[in-house]
């Protein structure tokens, strides 16, 4: 099966034994579009806010986080196929730099696993897709620490996080924000943060 993504310039690309090629592919708001929508309007990705939002509407979401600087969309992609949607961000210019105190090398990040394919999750498959994207966003990018603020009641990603490594944080109440493209209710979360040298030492 030719692979649909074959043409798009990755920001990271790593071949793992056992797993396959992991590729991170800048989002494209239009062309991926339906891949997402599909994610996020099941019932396991309420805590993405996005249930409710019909095909176009997540095409602008992402079309609006592609003129900023600030704030990243990718496609994570393994032998072809899609498999997590990552968001990387600029703690500084994001509403949870209100509630800790943002270092330098910081970097915050949003990811959305796919879901489970009809054999059901393979175990240690997150941990190592997890790996891929740590070192894109702790190396490729040359970062300190990742910060993550999953909500409260998301007990599941919370309990991946620390499993993987993340050492947890307070519990914060992110800000509602209210602007003309972006609305964001207020969200009470649990920070958790990985340090580089822990994922990668030496």
């Amino acid at each position: 099966m030719s692979d649909p993504y074959a043409s798009r310039t990755p920001v990271h690309e790593q071949v793992v034994d056992g797993f396959g090629t992991v590729r991170v592919l800048p989002l494209d708001p239009g062309a991926d579009a339906a891949v997402i929508h599909r994610w996020v309007r099941e019932e396991r990705a309420a805590f993405w806010g996005m249930t409710e939002l019909t095909e176009q509407q997540v095409a602008a979401v992402y079309a609006h986080m592609a003129a900023l600087d600030t704030h990243h969309a990718h496609l994570v992609v393994r032998d072809g196929e899609p498999v997590a949607l990552l968001q990387t961000y600029e703690p500084e210019a994001d509403r949870v730099s209100e509630c800790y105190d943002v270092r330098p090398g910081d970097i915050g990040v949003h990811l959305l696993l796919a879901p489970a394919g009809p054999g059901g999750g393979q175990r240690g498959w997150t941990a190592r897709l997890v790996a891929v994207i740590a070192a894109y966003v702790l190396l490729g990018l040359d970062r300190r620490r990742v910060v993550v603020d999953p909500d409260v009641r998301n007990d599941k990603a919370i309990a991946r996080f620390l499993g993987l490594g993340f050492a947890p944080g307070p519990v914060v109440v992110l800000p509602e924000i209210d602007l003309p493209d972006v609305y964001l209710p207020e969200k009470k979360a649990q920070l958790a943060f990985l340090d580089r040298e822990l994922m990668f030492p030496g």
